[in-house]
């Protein structure tokens, strides 16, 4: 499984793409780069409420107080979308994840204007559950 690229080198991948269709097949492909979600943590608990596909997120802090998280999708593009949250989030402990404005970040990257509303309703549920996570953690 290869590794996911840092924020800088997916925003560049996402402008190199000639189309919509090479970045929808670009999120697919980064979905299938996150590491397998154990079948103990495909649980209720874990399961993101808003979203059309099912989704689950574990988030948990390492010994160095760096937020970890994994998650899986039924849905292969929203699987991807975790897999872009994962990115910009990647490295940061829970003060940093909640004074980090993703949005910007989508904006750059051309993503809120090209996802379907349930789709950018599911992100947005995403995100307000890892920070409601780690805002748990401070």
């Amino acid at each position: 499984m290869a590794a996911l690229p840092d924020k800088e080198k997916l925003v560049r991948n996402f402008g190199r793409c000639a189309n919509w269709e090479e970045k929808y097949l670009y999120i697919i492909e980064l979905g299938q780069r996150l590491a397998p979600l154990s079948s103990e943590a495909h649980n209720p608990e874990n399961i993101i409420q808003g979203c059309q596909s099912q989704v689950w997120i574990v988030v948990s802090r390492n010994a160095d107080g760096v937020v970890e998280l994994q998650g899986d999708s039924d849905a292969a593009i929203v699987k991807g979308l975790i897999a872009v949250v994962f990115i910009l989030y990647d490295q940061m402990t829970p003060d940093d994840i909640l004074s980090f404005d993703v949005r910007p970040w989508f904006s750059q990257m051309a993503l809120t204007q090209h996802l379907t509303p349930s789709r950018s309703q599911g992100l947005e549920a995403m995100i307000r559950a890892i920070r409601a996570q780690v805002a748990n953690f401070s």
